[in-house]
């Protein structure tokens, strides 16, 4: 399951609305007819730090209910314990596969509040969890020691690391030395869909991936070139992306354009952020179309 393609889907939520449902499940529908790997229901790209306790295991429910049969990772994260382990409740409930658990925060959290968050979560957890590794949004730098510490955990089976360095031969070390400190049983897994393909053949186990929950025939190509070894046809597909990879860049990151994106190919309405996200303008929107055309991502 924590290996291959993790694709994340957006989470429809109009405005001050509830979730598009309808949307939520076909978005979900057409990410098991491609044949993605596992689905990830409700990370960054799901909203799900802006939904209810009630609204997060709906969504939860439908994402396992229209998989199809492949495994969902249900995200977790929230502000209080309580609220971490009420959500793996319902993702267990709903029959997830696995949960996704970020350390999410208002006031920084030290290495000592993070493993008590994931000791007191496994422990209460009857399924596989991934170490969410996100600083730019937690804004917690997780270090190797609290890697090992973590991974000592009962039910931790793969973490969810952000870019890895720049240079291949750098990449490849850094994930050479994860292998060492974690254990055998525990995947590696690449975010940050730019960086994706240097992640894959640097030997990451998975891609967790943004445009994967939008464009997941593009984001397989890519994984299945990776995983085979074809390592130059990987990072070719990585380039031919690359005006995709501006945007994400351009924006401050991925959500907005997908958002556009999946509004564009008619996967949902023009509205499909929670507030106060409001998306992008309509000549932002228009180069989102432009490159989706381009890049022939509307087949």
């Amino acid at each position: 399951m924590f290996t291959g393609l993790s694709a994340f889907p957006l989470t429809p939520v109009p405005g001050n609305g509830s979730v598009d449902e309808k949307a939520f499940a076909a978005l979900v529908e057409r990410l098991a007819v491609a044949g993605v790997d596992s689905i990830g229901a409700l990370g960054s790209t799901g909203s799900y730090a802006y939904l209810t306790r009630e609204e997060r295991a709906r969504v939860a429910r439908i994402a396992v209910g229209h998989a199809d049969g492949v495994p969902v990772i249900v995200g977790i994260g929230a502000l209080r314990t309580r609220q971490v382990l009420q959500a793996a409740e319902d993702a267990q409930n709903a029959g997830a596969a696995g949960v996704l658990l970020a350390p999410v925060s208002y006031q920084p959290l030290t290495d000592d509040e993070v493993f008590g968050l994931f000791e007191e979560v496994t422990a209460n957890l009857s399924i596989p969890l991934v170490i969410y590794d996100n600083p730019r949004t937690t804004h917690f730098t997780f270090t190797d020691q609290l890697y090992a510490r973590l991974a000592s955990l009962p039910q931790v089976a793969s973490v969810k690391l952000p870019a890895l360095p720049a240079d291949p031969a750098e990449a490849r070390a850094r994930v050479e030395h994860l292998r060492r400190l974690l254990p055998a049983t525990m995947t590696i897994g690449i975010s940050g869909d730019a960086a994706a393909a240097r992640g894959l053949n640097a030997g990451c186990d998975t891609w967790y991936s943004v445009i994967g929950g939008t464009f997941p025939e593009p984001a397989l190509a890519l994984t299945r070139a990776a995983r085979a070894g074809r390592h130059e046809h990987a990072l070719q597909e990585s380039q031919r992306l690359q005006p995709l990879w501006d945007l994400f860049a351009r924006h401050g990151g991925s959500l907005r354009v997908v958002a556009a994106a999946a509004a564009h190919l008619g996967l949902t309405s023009h509205h499909n952020l929670p507030l106060p996200s409001r998306g992008l303008n309509a000549e932002e929107r228009a180069r989102v179309a432009t490159v989706i055309e381009q890049l022939r991502l509307n087949t």
